[in-house]
């Protein structure tokens, strides 16, 4: 034993060299999997097979090689579990990111933490062991590329003798500085996030989650799961994750590749329905007016009202010499049918042609007997049949629906009977010169939800098997629909937090938003347990819940380590006291995000950059300081947050806006510590 070591110094000092030494071993093996994928490319495309079959198969490894070729830099493994009863009685099985082994018949080194096995590390306790003897956690310096040095501490938990304990390495991960993009929380999942990421595939769920509940990071990691778990399902229909805005999506860009799952499209919904560019800016109520529901039955009866079952009169189809006749009645009572039975306006109209077609058939099958498909054929292409399809039923663009109803006021009028009041319609229409066409037409955003509208009216867009949806409680029942058309048959991890709501048509229930979704009965799953805000933080949070109209439980955090500051000075010293609140941050570790009112920003950057102080902008993930505007610092987070005067912030949301709920997302942006700089009165 060496000088001033002790037993228990010296037994954790030879657990840390094996599990040093196990890494390396699991280092090693990992790169000959990775040369092992690629050499697998390479005789799998000299495989004697048909075409098809060969391209599939090279296709597969070779996105199994890229997978493995770009896997991020790390610990390879976080935890270990000893068990003492079940089927792994006696094994110990390390936990980490992804599976490694020596072969695939193999027992693995590192177990994903996906598998139905490690559940146990994330759900065992005294009361329930589940089997498990020992639950290891194991220590990594920060920012380690997994070097077997890195490893710095273990910590065991004896669950078989009813030993269970708060984890120090779980707490020191959690409070570690936020520098860079989000990181993922495999290592520090609870068991109540562990529920929600393990949700069945088939099942939409719904989040409310407090802040710093990581809400996100299970939306995640769930998408995580349900790729391990059902890979071929979610490929076949894909899988989507809808961020609020392209800052969010590079904040998270990084988690699914660091979990070993690249190519998942992680996308905003404006890029989603963007059929044009955006060159019109609508006023507030016209922007209302198109996030509102009602403007969907609008869109329906306006599309529909092309319809025409007396537009054709009698139909003549040639058959030869022939011509079989189809009385004006009769097509009309074809369209009218078709018409009731409300199938998508493209499948109305094949349908009408296909009716056309057997009342032809019928008639020529009772004078000659049978028709070849050929026949059938024929009379579908026929031209008489095109023109009649034309008339009563119309090919149609979504913006040859839209352009019209918003620049018509009498197509309006019509289209909004009983719907939209005078005042209304007014303030929907397009306002300056009608365009001659839609060609000429200038889009604004929400007229970009319209014309997805009459998109999804003609025909089901294409559709994904699962999606992520984020910051969800700013949608607008339009965009909910367009969220709902994209995934018609398949399911939804619906993410939020009601007191976040700063749209002007934020949700204030959950039960509305799931309506729109298509989902009216998913569960709604609240988290109120903080991991990342301090509780002195929270507490303040907290004052703002009262006044913002939502039926939200207030937020506790397990933190007790933050730091709340209120720094007030006179008017004219604002930007003075923000220079000397970053500068005190900046002699900590960890990021500082000096968070404004939009307009108060590029002044803030001037005294800062006068001070000396570079400040990057919120995009600049990595930067030590960055100055944001309070519009888009939903989602991110900084260990330090200047909050600079929250009454303006409150206010830039104008009269009736949702200000406090900005303010209330500012200010529980800080994971250790908080300032808020201040001359006007507070508002909580």
């Amino acid at each position: 034993m060496l000088a001033g070591m002790t037993s228990t110094d010296t037994a954790l000092q030879r657990a840390l060299d094996r599990e040093r030494a196990h890494h390396e071993h699991c280092r090693t093996v990992l790169a000959a999997m990775v040369e092992g994928a690629q050499e697998h490319v390479v005789t799998g495309e000299d495989v004697s097979a048909s075409g098809a079959d060969a391209e599939v198969l090279g296709y597969r490894l070779r996105s199994r090689a890229k997978e493995m070729r770009e896997l991020p830099a790390g610990p390879l493994f976080f935890g270990r579990l000893d068990f003492a009863e079940g089927e792994e009685t006696g094994r110990a099985l390390h936990i980490g990111r992804l599976r490694i082994t020596e072969h695939p018949a193999a027992p693995p080194l590192v177990v994903d933490w996906r598998a139905p096995v490690s559940r146990a590390f994330y759900q065992a306790t005294a009361g329930d062991p589940r089997g498990v003897a020992v639950r290891r956690r194991f220590g990594w310096a920060p920012g380690s590329r997994g070097d077997a040095a890195d490893l710095t501490g273990l910590e065991d938990e004896h669950l078989g003798r009813g030993e269970s304990r708060a984890s120090a390495i779980v707490a020191r991960e959690i409070e570690r500085p936020r520098v860079g993009p989000m990181r993922d929380i495999a290592a520090t999942i609870q068991p109540e996030q562990d529920d929600l990421v393990r949700a069945a595939l088939g099942t939409t769920v719904c989040v409310q989650g407090a802040p710093g509940t990581g809400k996100t990071a299970v939306g995640l990691h769930r998408a995580a799961y349900l790729l391990y778990t059902h890979p071929q399902r979610i490929k076949r229909g894909g899988l989507l994750i809808l961020g609020p805005n392209p800052t969010f999506l590079s904040y998270i860009a990084e988690v699914l590749p660091a979990l070993g799952e690249s190519g998942v499209r992680q996308s905003t919904l404006d890029r989603e329905i963007a059929r044009h560019p955006v060159t019109r800016t609508d006023d507030a109520p016209a922007a209302a007016l198109k996030h509102d529901a009602r403007t969907a039955e609008v869109l329906r009866r306006a599309l529909y009202a092309r319809v025409d079952p007396g537009a054709a009169g009698d139909l003549a189809v040639p058959d030869g010499s022939y011509r079989w006749r189809v009385p004006a009645e009769a097509l009309a009572r074809i369209v009218a049918e078709v018409r009731e039975e409300e199938p998508p306006y493209g499948v109305g109209r094949e349908r009408v042609r296909a009716r056309i077609v057997r009342y032809v058939q019928e008639r020529a099958e009772r004078r000659a007997g049978p028709q070849s498909n050929a026949w059938l054929r024929r009379v579908e292409r026929c031209r008489p049949v095109g023109a009649a399809l034309d008339a009563v039923w119309p090919r149609v663009r979504p913006e040859e629906v839209v352009a019209p109803l918003l620049g018509d006021p009498g197509e309006l009028a019509r289209a909004a009977e009983g719907v939209l009041d005078d005042d209304e319609q007014q303030a929907l229409r397009w306002t300056g010169r009608a365009p001659r066409s839609w060609r000429s037409a200038r889009w604004s955003a929400a007229d970009l939800l319209l014309l997805d509208e009459v998109a999804g009216l003609l025909g089901h867009p294409e559709g994904y098997g699962h999606i992520v949806v984020d910051e969800a409680q700013d949608l607008s029942p339009m965009e909910c629909r367009a969220i709902a058309r994209r995934c018609a048959f398949g399911s939804l991890t619906v993410l939020g937090d009601l007191a976040q709501g700063t749209t002007p048509w934020a949700a204030r229930s959950w039960r509305t938003v799931l309506a729109h979704l298509g989902r009216p009965d998913a569960a709604v799953v609240p988290l109120t347990t903080g991991f990342r805000v301090p509780q002195e933080v929270v507490g303040l949070a907290n004052r703002l819940l009262a006044r913002l109209g939502v039926d939200v439980p207030p937020a506790r955090s397990l933190r007790g380590d933050g730091e709340l500051t209120l720094r007030a000075c006179a008017p004219g010293a604002v930007p003075e006291t923000v220079v000397d609140a970053v500068r005190h941050a900046l002699t900590r570790a960890g990021s500082v995000g000096v968070v404004a009112a939009d307009p108060d920003v590029p002044g803030l950057r001037a005294a800062l950059d006068a001070a000396g102080i570079a400040a990057a902008g919120p995009e600049a993930l990595g930067a030590r300081a960055a100055v944001v505007p309070a519009s888009v610092v939903k989602g991110l987070e900084y260990d330090h947050v200047v909050a600079v005067e929250p009454a303006a912030i409150a206010a830039a949301e104008g009269p009736g806006g949702r200000g406090l709920h900005r303010l209330y997302v500012v200010l529980t942006r800080a994971v250790s510590r908080l300032d808020v700089v201040h001359a006007r009165p507070l508002p909580f």
